[in-house]
């Protein structure tokens, strides 16, 4: 039984699919807007989005968060606000979405017994200082969201080492592939 939260992006997309395709139960937690769609997930055949059970809501609510993982055994985290530019225009609001949602799914798979797959990014080293980059590599934060996604990472080690939250963070370097957004295509 797992949880993916930001499931309507490209990668969670894939994830769901993935996991939905092997047997898995899948809640997908998919960020409340206006527009009537679920993002990538609506790219999903038929058959498998019906197997989803898609929740609409936000990371920065934590009873909506809690809800979410209540009864799941591992929770994908890969909800986040991803846009650098924006970051520099709504820097609270990336903040606020990336570190404290990240809080409230920490605190809820802590509360609930559920393993957490924290997903981060490679701008959390900013330049390369040394080649090949490697998890030694000093965290740099050249920009609100990757400051924004060193402070989520920080939440989830300090879970862990505080409250034994069984965590991982991953951090992806240039993925590429279907239901790629054409702004980030390179």
């Amino acid at each position: 039984k797992v949880l993916v939260t930001g499931a309507a992006g490209f990668i969670g997309s894939h994830l769901v699919e993935a996991l939905v395709a092997r047997g898995d139960e899948v809640r997908a937690l998919v960020r409340y807007s206006a527009r009537p769609d679920l993002g990538a997930l609506d790219e999903l055949p038929r058959e498998l989005r019906g197997a989803v059970d898609v929740r609409l809501g936000d990371l920065n609510d934590p009873h909506m968060v809690r809800a979410c993982v209540k009864g799941r055994d591992v929770v994908f985290h890969l909800g986040a606000i991803i846009s650098i530019p924006q970051s520099y225009v709504t820097a609270a609001h990336v903040f606020q979405t990336n570190v404290l949602g990240t809080l409230h799914v920490a605190q809820a798979c802590t509360e609930e017994g559920a393993r957490m797959v924290h997903t981060s990014t490679s701008e959390v080293y900013g330049t390369a200082q040394t080649v090949p980059i490697n998890e030694d590599h000093p965290l740099v934060g050249q920009s609100p969201y990757a400051a924004s996604k060193i402070g989520a990472d920080q939440c989830v080690e300090s879970f862990h080492r505080s409250f034994g939250l069984r965590a991982v963070t991953v951090r992806p370097f240039n993925t590429y592939g279907p239901r790629q957004s054409a702004h980030a295509v390179l």
